[in-house]
């Protein structure tokens, strides 16, 4: 056997009676959603469910496997200890799991475990499955700051291991949609947060699972959801096969989006081969990307890649436009891949003789030595997306009002800390915003005073 089949479900504790003592009845759509979702996987009848959770270990370049026999649980936190809870893993599941991972060379294992306690992403939907379908064995696994793609791959290897172990699989992807939907919720009121329920429901409600990595991460962050990657590893798990989807429900009562939806498996289907659709399709949009790059960009991306597959740092090429050999500027070199940042280092005035050096070091630094990603590794490297910026002058200025996040950039200095925010960012909407994340880069809180602003402009090359 393989995989059987998987369950899109919330854990909101409010929803335990233990918990709401009586508030869970303002959702009770959603419990009897999720009833019925437990009564679908009770008649799957698995020998081991993977649930994945955004409330267990999260790294941001690996996933994390519960390791051990087994662990324990309650809502003591939620003041309801009487709420227990007590699962067994499937160690033989877990085991080939991470040593297919080792083979890949893919960053996932049960290294690094901090508190070995069930969450209550993980005990939320037990109790409704457990009280109907108690004989399984778990497996659970944290999200990660990776990519949605690599979640998804991460997915494809969970099914890999089912099938190799002949087990019979369901899958639970724990996971709430927005925190924003309403002023009185308990993240606020952001427009975003509707805009994101609306189009993940109409996603996972015909299980178009390729436009789960379209998701831009502005809009993820806006939104402030916590399921996304916990539903982008299901589609993984549930590649190539088809499907009998059913959609259940939809909930913002509580200012928290609760969305229920099952998938029965019901055969193969090459033609639902969701993550190589998507990679055709992005393979094809970087390529003509490539075309398009500009002197700059080529000559970072010569650079990077030298550095990255051969441990060399190449000259400069003979035939670059004489301006990039005339003029001295500051730079910096972002990196991103699949829609998230990769790298980004930079050099606020110039250091070199020229920008066209400038940029060279600058991607070899932005591809190896940015403090907090991991280097680029070769098998990375088509699928960059690479920008330079070349910095114009700095200029003091007196106020925040002479800021405007699409035009200029920011450096934010106090004593001898200093911040450097580039314009025109994804996410970055409102002064405001700009200058709180340049003064947490120069090691400042966000709202710190008495700090002196310099203004730049910058030439973007992409």
């Amino acid at each position: 056997m393989a995989i059987l089949g998987g369950i899109m479900v919330p854990h909101p504790p409010l929803i335990v009676p233990a918990v709401g003592k009586g508030e869970e009845h303002i959702v009770d759509e959603t419990i009897r959603s999720y009833e019925e979702a437990a009564e679908f996987v009770a008649a799957l009848q698995p020998e081991t469910i993977v649930l994945s959770t955004p409330h267990s270990i999260l790294y941001a370049d690996y996933f994390h496997i519960s390791p051990g026999m087994g662990a324990t649980g309650s809502f003591a936190q939620f003041r309801a200890p009487e709420e227990k809870f007590n699962a067994d893993y499937d160690t033989d599941f877990v085991t080939a799991l991470c040593s297919l991972a080792d083979e890949r060379d893919f960053p996932a294992g049960t290294e690094g475990e901090r508190n070995r306690n069930l969450d209550h992403g993980t005990m939320v939907p037990l109790y409704f499955i457990n009280k109907v379908y108690p004989s399984y064995r778990l497996v659970r696994i944290g999200l990660s700051g990776l990519s949605h793609a690599d979640h998804l791959r991460f997915g494809q290897m969970i099914a890999q291991v089912a099938k190799e172990l002949d087990r019979r699989v369901v899958y639970v992807a724990s996971g709430d949609l927005s925190h924003r939907l309403q002023p009185d919720g308990p993240y606020g009121f952001d427009s975003h947060g509707s805009v994101y329920d609306d189009r993940i429901m109409d996603v996972m409600g015909r299980a178009a699972f390729d436009e789960l990595m379209d998701f831009e991460s502005d809009l993820c962050e806006k939104a402030a959801e916590c399921g996304h990657r916990s539903f982008c590893m299901m589609a993984g798990a549930l590649d190539g096969l088809a499907l009998e989807t059913n959609r259940l429900s939809h909930q913002d009562i509580t200012g928290v989006g609760y969305g229920i939806c099952t998938y029965r498996v019901t055969g193969e289907d090459a033609a639902r081969r969701m993550l190589a659709k998507w990679e055709e399709r992005k393979a094809a949009e970087r390529k003509k990307q490539r075309e398009a790059e500009d002197a700059y960009v080529r000559l970072a991306r010569q650079s990077l890649t030298a550095y990255v597959t051969k441990g060399e740092q190449i000259s400069l090429p003979a035939d670059l436009p004489e301006e990039m050999l005339k003029q001295q500027a500051g730079a910096f070199v972002s990196l991103h891949k699949e829609g998230q940042l990769r790298g980004c280092i930079g050099t606020i005035g110039p250091v070199q003789e020229n920008v066209a050096l400038e940029i060279i070091e600058n991607a070899i630094s932005a591809s190896t030595r940015d403090p907090r990603f991991s280097p680029v590794r070769p098998e990375e490297v088509d699928a960059l997306e690479i920008s330079v910026d070349v910095l114009g002058e700095t200029e003091e200025i007196a106020s925040p009002d002479e800021l405007d996040v699409k035009r200029y950039g920011v450096i934010v200095t106090k004593g001898r800390k200093r911040g450097l925010l580039l314009p025109n960012l994804d996410g970055v909407d409102t002064v405001e915003e700009q200058l709180s994340i340049a003064k947490r880069k120069a090691g400042l809180s966000g709202d710190e005073e008495g700090c002196t602003l310099e203004r730049f402009e910058v030439i973007r090359h992409h």
